[in-house]
C-alpha cells in the first residue's frame, strides 16, 4: 500500500483518521461530539487555571527563598516567553501537517515550560473545531474527491465499448 492509500477500506473507499478524544466522530459530528468538545474546552481551561495558581505557588516560594530580583524577574520572563511561544506554535500546528522529527523535539522544553499556552490553545481551538480536526477534514474531503475521480473514471469493461467509426 502507498502512503496515500494507508486509510482506504478493502473496497478501496478511503476512511477517515481517527482524532484524539473523538475517534472519526469528526466526519458527522455525531456520538456526543457536542459534548465532548465542549468538555475538553473546559477541561482544558480549568487545567490551565490550574497550572496558573501553579506557577503562582512557585513564585511565592521564589519569594520566600529571597533570590533577589534577577532571579524573580528572569523566572517571570522565562514563563511568559515560553508560554507565548507555545501558545502560538500550538495553536498553529492544528491548521498544518504534523511533522515529527528533531525540529518538533526543540520545541518539546519550551512546551514543558509554557504548559499553561498549550492549554490555552486547545480550549481557544476547541470553541471553533475540535483541534486538528480542520487539517483532517481537508486531507479527508480531498482523498474522496480522488477517489470519486477514479471510480467515475472506470465504467464498465473497456473491451465491450463500441468504438467510433474512423473515416
Amino acid at each position: 500500500m502507498s502512503d496515500d492509500n494507508r486509510h482506504e477500506s478493502p473496497d478501496d473507499a478511503p476512511l477517515p483518521e481517527p482524532l484524539r478524544f473523538f475517534g472519526t466522530t469528526w466526519v458527522d459530528r455525531s456520538g456526543g461530539y457536542w459534548a465532548r468538545r465542549a468538555g475538553l474546552a473546559v477541561l482544558a481551561l480549568a487545567l490551565a487555571v490550574g497550572g496558573g495558581f501553579l506557577l503562582k505557588v512557585s513564585y511565592d516560594g521564589l519569594q520566600l527563598a529571597d533570590g533577589g530580583g534577577i532571579i524573580q524577574l528572569l523566572m517571570i520572563a522565562a514563563f511568559a516567553v515560553c508560554t507565548s511561544l507555545a501558545f502560538t506554535r500550538t495553536l498553529g500546528g492544528f491548521s498544518r501537517p504534523h511533522e515529527a522529527g528533531p525540529a518538533d523535539s526543540s520545541w518539546r522544553p519550551i512546551r514543558v515550560i509554557g504548559f499553561v499556552g498549550v492549554l490555552l490553545a486547545y480550549a481557544v481551538r476547541s470553541f471553533v473545531e475540535a483541534p486538528g480536526e480542520g487539517m483532517l477534514r481537508k486531507d479527508y474531503e480531498h482523498r474522496l474527491e480522488r477517489y470519486a475521480r477514479r471510480r467515475s473514471s472506470r465504467t464498465g469493461n473497456p473491451a465491450k465499448r463500441k468504438r467510433k467509426k474512423r473515416r
